[in-house]
C-alpha cells in the first residue's frame, strides 16, 4: 500500500479522549464512527482528518462492493437463464467472486492498518481518500 504518513503530537482533545484514541475510533465502525467523530471534534485537525478519511474510505469500499455485487449478480443471472453458456457464465461469476473476496480482504487489511497507525499517532494518507479528507478538514 503506497501511503504517506505524517507524525503528530498527541494532546488532549475537547471530548476528553486522546486524539490518537479518537483517530483510531473514527475507523472502528467505518462510516458511522467517522461521521460521529467528525461532528464531535471540530477543532483537532488530526482527529478530523482521520474521521474524514474514514468516511471517504468507507464510502469508496461500500461503493466498489456494490459494483462487484451488481456485476456478480448479472453474470450469475445470465448464466442461470442461458443453459448453453451456463458453464462459461458460472466460471466468470466464480472469478468475480474471487476478485471480490480479494478486494474485501485488502479493504480489511487497510482498515486494520489505519486503526493501528492512527492509534500510534501517525497519519497514513491513502491516495484517493486523503485528497477528499483534506478538503473536509
Amino acid at each position: 500500500m503506497a501511503a504517506q504518513e505524517r507524525a503528530t503530537t498527541v494532546e488532549s482533545s475537547e471530548s476528553g479522549l486522546e486524539p490518537n484514541v479518537l483517530g483510531a475510533l473514527s475507523y472502528v465502525l467505518w462510516l458511522l464512527t467517522g461521521l460521529v467523530v467528525y461532528l464531535l471534534e471540530p477543532n483537532d485537525e488530526f482527529v478530523r482528518f482521520h474521521a474524514a478519511q474514514s468516511m471517504v474510505f468507507s464510502a469508496i469500499v461500500i461503493g466498489v462492493g456494490i459494483v462487484f455485487t451488481v456485476i456478480q449478480t448479472v453474470f450469475f443471472s445470465v448464466g442461470f437463464f442461458d443453459p448453453a453458456g451456463f458453464i462459461l457464465w458460472s466460471i466468470v461469476s466464480l472469478i468475480m467472486t474471487l476478485v471480490s473476496l480479494v478486494f474485501w480482504l485488502a479493504s480489511l487489511a487497510a482498515w486494520l492498518y489505519l486503526v493501528v497507525r492512527a492509534y500510534q499517532g501517525k497519519t497514513p494518507r491513502l491516495p484517493i481518500a486523503a485528497r477528499f479528507a483534506d478538503r473536509l478538514v
